[in-house]
């Protein structure tokens, strides 16, 4: 979608004028993991108008392959208001547009699949589950065990505005039961599912390799169900996410206490961050989590990754924010417990240690 950003705090009724940027959790991922080096590709209709023109050629500049993106004549561009209050008070609005649109109407038989598998990844919201009927049945294709199936990330993005009825929640849970890696928010879980703490949220998601729980700005706890290693989430593709495993089983211990022996929690506290805008943080997070764990790297630096990520959205006003350079962010990660725990991050935070290079430079 188009994002229309207010020009400042207040009602939408009362902001007298808006910034035109760009918005989407799909795309946001892929336009932070293309930041960041990675190969990316983004799947999706667009309008044949102004805003769809847009979309393409900012987030194509971003590095992302755009080329299996279709172009609907006779549909717009969606695009969203919203205010600059965070998304969980009650003073936050936003006003979406997008019924009827190009992306709504993607389907099996419309949407290039083949592309869409490509990847060692395939990303996927809930959000896009609630745009339409033929939406929800591409999320249930693309999510569907088969020999072959890319790795699926699926990010939970409980919107309760996008659902016409009471089906959402239980639409998201099965969706993300059929992922090898599933984001969710502990408050979102609680919302939508009833569930209170990693336990619960693990037994109600059999199937995922790994569920990453949110918790805000207290961190993140990761569970990872015994898989053999890196390559080992990678093997057996398509037999996951039909729920089939047996019980829940986990080593160490995370944030609420999970534990046991089957597998393994790892907690991980969020630095502390001076925050200009919330909004995008969770697509940052996950892109950050993806890219660490694309690069083999352990679990707790794959939190880590996506809490700086995070950061690096966290202290920009709008919804994509340029991750920290690669060094950059393996060194903060790999700080021993203590100097993570001293961390802060403002506004510009990403880009100091490179003026502090070139200020060097001989």
């Amino acid at each position: 979608m188009v994002t229309f950003l207010p020009s400042r705090a207040g009602r939408l009724a009362d902001v007298p004028s808006f910034h035109r940027a760009i918005g989407g959790a799909e795309s946001n991922v892929a336009c932070v993991l293309a930041a960041a080096g990675h190969s990316a590709r983004w799947v999706s209709r667009v309008g044949a108008d102004g805003f769809g023109q847009h979309l393409v050629e900012r987030i194509t500049g971003y590095g992302v392959d755009t080329g299996a993106v279709r172009t609907d004549p006779d549909r717009p561009t969606g695009i969203y208001f919203r205010t600059a209050a965070d998304r969980d008070t009650d003073a936050h609005e936003v006003a979406y547009y997008r019924a009827g649109s190009a992306a709504s109407a993607m389907s099996v038989a419309d949407v290039d699949l083949a592309a869409a598998r490509s990847g060692r990844v395939l990303h996927l919201s809930g959000i896009t589950a609630a745009l339409s009927g033929t939406c929800l049945e591409l999320m249930r294709e693309l999510t569907a065990p088969r020999p072959g199936r890319p790795l699926v990330s699926f990010d939970v993005n409980h919107r309760p505005a996008l659902w016409p009825d009471a089906d959402g929640p239980q639409v998201l849970l099965e969706l993300a039961r059929r992922a090898d890696i599933v984001f969710v928010g502990a408050d979102e879980a609680r919302r939508a599912w009833g569930l209170h703490g990693g336990r619960a949220i693990l037994e109600a998601l059999p199937g995922p390799a790994v569920v990453v729980v949110k918790q805000g700005r207290g961190g993140a706890t990761a569970f990872e169900r015994h898989t053999g290693g890196f390559e080992g989430l990678f093997e057996g593709l398509g037999t996951r996410g039909s729920g089939g495993r047996g019980g829940v089983g986990f080593g160490g211990r995370g944030a609420d206490g999970a534990e046991d022996a089957d597998g393994r929690a790892v907690f991980v506290p969020a630095p502390d961050v001076d925050v200009v805008a919330h909004v995008g943080a969770g697509d940052a997070f996950a892109a950050g989590f993806l890219s660490a764990t694309l690069r083999r790297l352990p679990l707790r630096d794959r939190l880590r990754h996506g809490h700086l990520f995070a950061a690096a959205a966290l202290t920009t006003p709008g919804d994509l924010a340029a991750p920290p350079a690669r060094d950059h962010a393996d060194r903060l990660a790999a700080l021993d417990d203590a100097a993570w725990g001293r961390l802060r991050l403002g506004p510009g935070w990403t880009q100091a240690e490179q003026a502090e290079e070139e200020a060097n430079i001989p």
